[in-house]
């Protein structure tokens, strides 16, 4: 194995330079707002703010699966968070996420509205008030949680682990690469493993824990994250694509996919959303082509 020179920490570690990366300029070690910025509110009694990564599609495909089976209190606003320019360190934002991490939700339904942040959260929030993907039945329900907190666990190691020294670290580096790679292929054998016995995540339903799971290794496999799929030899988890393919075929998830979005075909590009309409009207080709 090739080695870097040895880095000896320092005895109080101290912020004095970016730390490089694609990302570079959103990471920072203290937390709070860094700009007075109020966020706008919409007609709907679900108040979204987000973006189309991995952990903003969970919501937006519950969202529209909500829809979809019919519960018209699912109806909602999406709003555009650009993590890129800052605006999760807005006053605003910060208010309803102390975490500044999309995606964050506002429930206006009641008389007082309610925040919820960090995205297994909102699925479990949204599951209950619908009384909707989230099975009743005791044994049923946890395996959907034991699921749906493995992805919660598991996706520092996808996301900020593997995907990052992949694909945005300033230079390619052995040891990170190999150790979070290795990691990711385990995690993706326990996944295969267990769809070789259920149609399913959480068994033979779908519910909130395959929503938290499709967008991360669903789009791994599919090679929509970091181009890492040859790397990776996706192709070898046969279950899992079995798996993704068909969740991936439902209207509902192809819609809530599209939510957010600012990259990709323009045609699968719909910024913000606050009507249904949205879908055939508003994508970021139509838009550009009307004006």
């Amino acid at each position: 194995m090739n080695t870097s020179p040895e880095y000896t920490p320092p005895k109080v570690w101290t912020w004095n330079k970016p730390n490089g990366g694609r990302f570079a300029n959103i990471n920072r070690p203290i937390a709070g707002p860094t700009q007075a910025k109020e966020l706008p509110v919409g007609r709907h009694p679900l108040q979204l703010y987000s973006l189309g990564t991995p952990n903003g599609v969970k919501v937006t495909v519950l969202l529209e699966e909500l829809l979809a089976q019919g519960h018209s209190g699912a109806e909602y606003d999406a709003w555009l968070i650009r993590i890129g320019e800052g605006e999760q360190f807005g006053s605003g934002f910060v208010a309803i996420n102390p975490n500044s991490k999309i995606p964050v939700l506002v429930d206006r339904s009641g008389p007082t509205p309610t925040r919820v942040f960090e995205s297994g959260a909102i699925l479990m929030c949204l599951a209950e008030k619908f009384g909707a993907f989230l099975p009743a039945e005791r044994t049923a329900r946890a395996e959907c949680l034991s699921w749906l907190f493995w992805q919660m666990g598991s996706a520092p190691y996808l996301g900020g682990g593997f995907g990052h020294f992949y694909a945005y670290a300033p230079a390619k580096m052995e040891y990170p690469i190999d150790r979070f790679a290795m990691e990711v292929k385990r995690q993706l054998d326990v996944l295969d493993r267990r769809l070789a016995e259920t149609e399913y995540v959480a068994g033979g339903e779908y519910t909130i824990a395959d929503m938290a799971i499709w967008p991360w290794y669903g789009g791994l496999v599919k090679g929509w994250l970091y181009g890492a799929a040859e790397f990776l030899d996706v192709q070898s988890y046969r279950q899992v694509h079995r798996w993704a393919d068909a969740i991936g075929a439902r209207p509902a998830v192809k819609r809530g996919r599209m939510v957010n979005r600012i990259q990709g075909d323009p045609s699968s590009q719909l910024w913000e959303r606050h009507d249904a309409g949205d879908f055939a009207t508003k994508t970021r080709d139509k838009v550009e082509a009307g004006g």
